[in-house]
């Protein structure tokens, strides 16, 4: 069924209220200090966890704290070092091009511009979006597998194309709003809207989804297939990061984050 624009724009700040209450967490979950550390962690994060990559980096930003150190990395210790996360030789290359362009054109500082981060080798305007929002503040759209999907199965766009859902959805919620979306719809998809069966049963906004019913839709099922701190026998892990606990104090506690 067709809707209004404005009705359009209406359900779909509701379902970011909604998320927004559910997940008061919702923070990007790449760790990370600073804008070359988050860039090289999201390049790192492609087609693998961000569970993994938050594994490898502290080993690999104590050996290249900086795009001078990385620039300089033989690439063989480079590989070895980033190898759980899967297609190493591919990504080592791409962070010696990106670390060399950035000590070469930028003066060893990662950039803060859109236009300029796009021209990183390995760097495309989804991970470019996660660094300005992220580690520079600029409000920005990151769609990934999962934005993508959420963002079809709402009714916010039918495109596949990532640039023309970013265009689409942006136009739908205040350019304030575009970073914190990100966050809470990724985790959404993540724990609840996964792509091949979806929780729709324990759904928060499954009242207001257009493409209720494509998963399980029975609530005691649903409930058995909700992942990380959402899943069954993870209570104290969601109290905890409902009282606003990090990352490192949930580690320490001896609580796994991973699915």
């Amino acid at each position: 069924m067709d809707v209004s624009p404005i009705a359009l724009k209406r359900r779909a700040r509701k379902i970011h209220r909604i998320l927004a209450e559910t997940y008061p967490y919702a923070v990007a979950e790449l760790d990370f200090r600073n804008p070359f550390e988050l860039l090289v962690a999201t390049v790192l994060s492609a087609q693998t966890t961000d569970v993994r990559v938050n594994l490898t980096t502290p080993a690999l930003f104590a050996r290249y704290p900086d795009a001078r150190s990385l620039a300089e990395a033989a690439e063989d210790e480079l590989q070895d070092m980033i190898r759980p996360t899967g297609f190493f030789r591919a990504k080592s290359r791409s962070l010696l091009a990106l670390a060399t362009r950035i000590v070469d054109e930028f003066d060893g500082d990662v950039p803060g511009r859109l236009e300029d981060l796009v021209t990183l080798p390995g760097v495309g305007r989804k991970t470019a979006n996660v660094v300005l929002a992220n580690a520079f503040g600029i409000p920005g759209i990151s769609v990934d597998t999962h934005f993508g999907r959420l963002s079809r199965r709402f009714g916010w766009t039918t495109e596949d194309d990532p640039v023309k859902v970013e265009s689409e959805v942006a136009a739908l919620f205040e350019r304030k709003d575009w970073t914190m979306l990100s966050h809470r719809v990724i985790f959404h998809g993540r724990r609840i809207c996964h792509a091949k069966k979806p929780a729709c049963g324990a759904c928060p906004v499954a009242s207001l989804c257009p493409s209720y019913g494509e998963g399980e839709v029975d609530p005691e099922k649903a409930r058995k297939l909700l992942k990380y701190e959402l899943a069954p026998g993870r209570e104290e892990l969601h109290r905890r990061m409902l009282e606003g606990a990090s990352r490192a104090e949930l580690l320490a506690a001896g609580h796994t984050l991973s699915a």
